[in-house]
C-alpha cells in the first residue's frame, strides 16, 4: 500500500514504481482519490478548499496517468478514472481524451460516475453536508438510497477485465438512477426495497470522513 500525496510529482512517480517493484507490471490505474471538503456559493467558497480540490481530484489525475501509461502500453491495460454523476458534462471528457489517444497502444479509459455512496462524504454526522442536503441527495435517486462502495467496485472490476475489452471513452453511471431522476423518487420507493446489500469487503474505514480527525490530518 502507498501512502502518499498524489498531487506531488515525486510522490506520484513513487507510487507508480513501488507497484511495478512489487508486481512487476501495471495492468490498471484507477484514479480514485478524491476529496469534498466545503458546500457553500461561489462567493463563499474559500480558496484553500478551491485549491485543495483541484489538487486532489484533477492533479493527482494527471499525474498518476502520466506515469503509469509507459507501463500500461506495455500490458495493453486501461485507466479507470472515478468521476460523478454531478461532472457529466465537466470531468468525464477527460477519460475520453485518454482513451482517444492510448488506443493506438491497446490502453482503454473509461470513467466511473457514482451517485450518492455510504461513505463520510454523504453522511452530516462526518462530512460537510446539512441534514436537509443528506435527505435531499438521498431522495434524488430513483432507488431510494446510497449506494454502496462495494457496489461501485463491482462496475470498476468490470471494466478492469478483458470482459470489457470493446469498452473505451465512456462514462458509466453507477448513481442509483440519480441522472434519470426528477423531483423525490426516492421518498415513495418501499423501505424493504430501499435497503442497501450487505457488504462482502470490509468496509473499516468507509466513514472516515472531514469530521474524524485522525482523516483530518492524513488529508493535511
Amino acid at each position: 500500500m502507498c501512502f502518499a500525496d498524489l498531487a506531488e510529482e515525486q510522490s506520484a512517480g513513487a507510487c507508480v514504481e513501488k507497484a511495478i517493484d512489487r508486481f512487476g507490471k501495471l495492468n490498471v490505474l484507477v484514479n480514485n482519490a478524491g476529496v469534498f471538503l466545503e458546500v457553500a456559493e461561489c462567493q463563499d467558497y474559500s480558496v484553500e478548499n478551491f485549491d485543495r480540490t483541484m489538487l486532489d481530484n484533477m492533479r493527482s489525475v494527471f499525474l498518476m496517468t502520466k506515469f503509469a501509461l509507459p507501463h500500461l502500453q506495455e500490458t495493453r491495460g486501461a485507466v479507470l478514472n472515478a468521476g460523478s454523476e454531478a461532472g457529466e458534462m465537466g470531468e468525464g471528457n477527460n477519460a475520453r481524451g485518454i482513451a482517444f489517444e492510448q488506443a493506438k497502444y491497446g490502453v482503454r479509459a473509461n470513467c466511473v460516475c457514482p451517485g450518492p455512496v455510504d461513505t463520510a462524504w454523504t453522511h452530516k454526522k462526518s462530512g460537510p453536508i446539512d441534514e436537509q442536503m443528506e435527505k435531499m441527495t438521498v431522495a434524488g435517486t430513483v432507488l431510494g438510497r446510497r449506494g454502496t462502495p462495494e457496489e461501485i467496485a463491482n462496475v470498476y472490476a468490470f471494466l478492469a477485465s478483458d470482459e470489457a475489452s470493446n469498452v473505451t471513452g465512456a462514462l458509466w453511471y453507477v448513481d442509483g438512477g440519480t441522472t434519470i431522476a426528477k423531483g423525490w423518487p426516492g421518498q415513495i420507493v418501499p423501505a424493504e426495497l430501499a435497503t442497501q446489500p450487505k457488504p462482502s469487503l470490509p468496509r473499516r474505514h468507509s466513514h472516515d470522513g472531514l469530521r474524524n480527525k485522525a482523516t483530518q490530518n492524513r488529508l493535511h
